[in-house]
């Protein structure tokens, strides 16, 4: 945006302390006027000697001393000014330097360099808190940056294998005629859901990321309720076995979204499970000021390190790349999300025999709110 050159704050700051330091000179001349000239007298007075003192003279009158005095006063208001100029100048520039470097790191930021840092020493002050916040937006801001560029590239590399896979399927058909054709319409029916279900769980997370939705009395008990009801299906057939314990756990949100996040949950844990033998447990319950929705499953021990990369987008363990459902990647980068965009927090445990503990905390509301 194209604005009007105007002076700096250096100069405005100067022009300030000039001003001020010239105000300063005439209200010390008028108190000078009031206290003292006043009472000199406008006429000649004669002043003759005692016996004690037999000095005489003439007293000085108004006029006498204001010829004398104004071009005085009218000197040293030129020193005044210059010297306010001047030592304002300096002044400005010292105290507006912090204000320098917090622009060139701004100039530098707006290049798409962003990790420069301000790191302004010194002590605590308004400049130094504001070279701080810089400081800390810069950083946020470059992990973003660098999280949408990996999720960017994961995202295209997703979208490309099934695109490939696509291709060759149809190559092949087309090269070799008596290629079974029925084999290779399931074959590309199943790359193409799986493509429809990336796509579809990039457009979730999307909208879940802009918190475009209504918010709603929601009780997180219900919703984990009808998610364990649809796969349990899922989980008769790899042999899971799902427990649950749901106390009335009423927040404010979209339901649909945190029905998705119930259901995300649920798939990964029954999918990454111990097949035949595993065990989900699903529970709800009240906390001060939040509501909380935990989903633990058994399965291979992981390290703490290894669970807290499971939130980011395309993120699977070793075992979860060859499974028969796999997913797309996104499940626990869309709990995330929606977890975020409702205030929420969510936290990945590593359980000590295994599997893990994941528990989601939003903002609580009275129960009397949420319509059952």
């Amino acid at each position: 945006m194209d604005r009007a050159a105007g002076l700096s704050v250096r100069a405005k700051l100067t022009l300030s302390y000039a001003g001020f330091l010239m105000l300063a000179g005439v209200l010390l001349l008028a108190a000078v006027w009031v206290f003292l000239l006043r009472y000199v007298p406008e006429r000649a007075l004669m002043v003759t000697g005692s016996m004690d003192a037999p000095d005489h003279g003439v007293f000085p009158v108004r006029s006498n001393l204001l010829r004398v005095f104004a071009p005085r006063a009218a000197a040293v208001f030129a020193l005044l000014l210059a010297f306010g100029l001047v030592g304002g100048w300096i002044l400005a520039g010292r105290m507006l330097a912090p204000m320098t470097r917090i622009t060139d790191a701004a100039r530098l930021a707006s290049t798409e360099s962003l990790s420069h840092r301000i790191r302004l020493p010194g002590r605590k002050d308004e400049f130094r808190e504001l070279a701080d916040a810089f400081d800390g937006m810069l950083a946020r801001l470059e992990a973003h940056v660098a999280e949408q560029r990996r999720f960017a590239a994961n995202a295209s590399h997703e979208l490309r294998t099934p695109l490939a896979i696509s291709k060759a399927l149809l190559d092949v058909a087309r090269t070799d005629p008596h290629h079974d054709a029925g084999e290779v319409v399931d074959r590309l029916h199943a790359v193409n859901t799986r493509a429809i279900n990336l796509t579809e769980a990039l457009l979730l997370l999307s909208r879940a990321g802009q918190r475009s939705f209504t918010r709603e009395p929601v009780d997180l008990s219900l919703l984990a309720d009808e998610a364990v009801e649809t796969l349990v299906p899922l989980a008769e057939q790899r042999g899971v076995t799902i427990e649950t314990d749901g106390a009335i756990a009423s927040t404010t949100g979209s339901q649909a979204l945190l029905l998705q996040l119930c259901t995300n949950l649920v798939h990964n844990a029954i999918v990454h499970n111990l097949p035949g033998r595993g065990t989900v447990r699903v529970s709800t319950g009240v906390r001060p000021g939040t509501v909380v929705l935990c989903v633990e499953n058994s399965g291979e021990k992981l390290t703490p390190e290894a669970a807290s990369t499971l939130t980011e987008p395309f993120q699977r363990g070793t075992e979860r790349v060859h499974a028969d459902h796999a997913g797309v990647g996104l499940g626990l980068a869309i709990v995330k999300t929606i977890t975020h965009a409702h205030d929420g927090t969510l936290t990945l445990t590593p359980r000590p025999a295994g599997g893990l503990r994941i528990t989601v905390e939003l903002p609580a509301t009275a129960p009397s709110a949420v319509r059952r």
